[in-house]
């Protein structure tokens, strides 16, 4: 398998433990990841959720680029209609600025959160702050070029650090205005994986070349969990399969321990509907796994696996990775 591998954080709070956890394990692992060879190691921002911890995902990066030496770390992503795009640039400026070239700025336009959450986040814009979101990439894009002769505003840190942009998606809308843009575009297939290929062929058809860009990057979001054995990875499995229910039943919390049989913890309705969200997911032994990552490669052309592995066990998270990247 020659598809290069990142790792995707949401910094886990599980059962048991709590959000310091959280955070010293996504240290221990943007170390391991580092020396593993990863590629890139990303945090997402999600809010007011008892389960994640990288709500600051800023902070967290810095401290995550400040605990490795080589490894890009960016977001995956900021969600862009909480925060005004000059906040963003100073952060991200600041970041690139302190970290050379090893910083990644992914963009979201779903708000990450409840509609409470994201008022309280951007008290001034209204629901339809997401309608805007063309525009906010543009300008975050201004703020972070060279800087242009009688520019008003400047992002001090951030202008002329042309921090590398990507788009964020579930949906066929950030693969167009990826495409339009003629930047990277990575798809959420790991929680929301429906569109995946449609959003890929319109991201690939429509693209236009840009002067950083000149060809399409696709990243495809996938869960995967190895272990020594199939039946081994398929129990580790099951912390994720309870988040995604509890997701389907309207509760959130932190990500449970592992079960011996999920049939008892759900109806065949629901199983199916945690099936479908989780289907762009390979679980199993370092066979099964390998097989399974070179069919999705055959199937999506992706140029890169941006990779998810929520397990309540830090060893066992440690582990699965370590086992990938064994694979490449």
């Amino acid at each position: 398998m020659h598809t290069p591998l990142s790792i995707l954080d949401l910094a886990p709070i599980v059962e048991g433990s709590d959000a310091r956890s959280a955070l010293l394990n996504s240290l221990e692992l943007a170390r391991h990841a580092e020396a593993l060879g990863y590629r890139r190691y990303w945090v997402a921002e999600h809010h007011n959720m008892d389960g994640v911890a990288s709500s600051a995902t800023a902070v967290l990066i810095g401290q995550i680029a400040a605990a490795t030496r080589q490894i890009r770390v960016g977001s995956g992503g900021i969600m862009l209609p909480n925060h005004a795009p000059l906040t963003i640039a100073e952060a991200f400026g600041t970041l690139a600025t302190l970290f050379p070239d090893r910083i990644d700025l992914g963009l979201g336009r779903a708000p990450g959160t409840d509609g409470p959450t994201m008022r309280a986040l951007r008290r001034h814009l209204s629901t339809a702050a997401e309608d805007r979101f063309p525009e906010d990439v543009q300008e975050l894009q201004a703020y972070l070029a060279p800087a242009r002769e009688g520019q008003v505003v400047r992002a001090i840190p951030g202008q002329g650090t042309e921090v590398p942009i990507w788009l964020l998606g579930s949906s066929l809308y950030s693969a167009q205005l990826a495409a339009y843009l003629g930047l990277p575009f990575a798809f959420a297939s790991h929680f929301a994986p429906e569109l995946l290929m449609q959003a890929l062929e319109l991201y690939r058809g429509q693209y236009r070349p840009s002067e950083r860009h000149p060809r399409p990057h696709a990243m495809v979001g996938l869960n995967v969990i190895v272990a020594d054995s199939d039946a081994q990875a398929a129990y580790l499995f099951s912390s994720l399969q309870q988040r995604f229910l509890g997701m389907v039943r309207g509760r959130r919390g932190p990500l449970p321990p592992p079960v011996d049989d999920m049939n008892a913890r759900w109806n065949a309705a629901e199983a199916a509907q945690v099936a479908r969200m989780l289907a762009e997911s390979i679980v199993g032994s370092p066979a099964t796994v390998k097989a399974g990552l070179a069919a999705t490669q055959a199937r999506t052309g992706a140029d890169e696996f941006i990779v998810a592995c929520a397990l309540h066990s830090q060893a066992a998270r440690l582990r699965s990775y370590e086992l990938l990247a064994g694979l490449a």
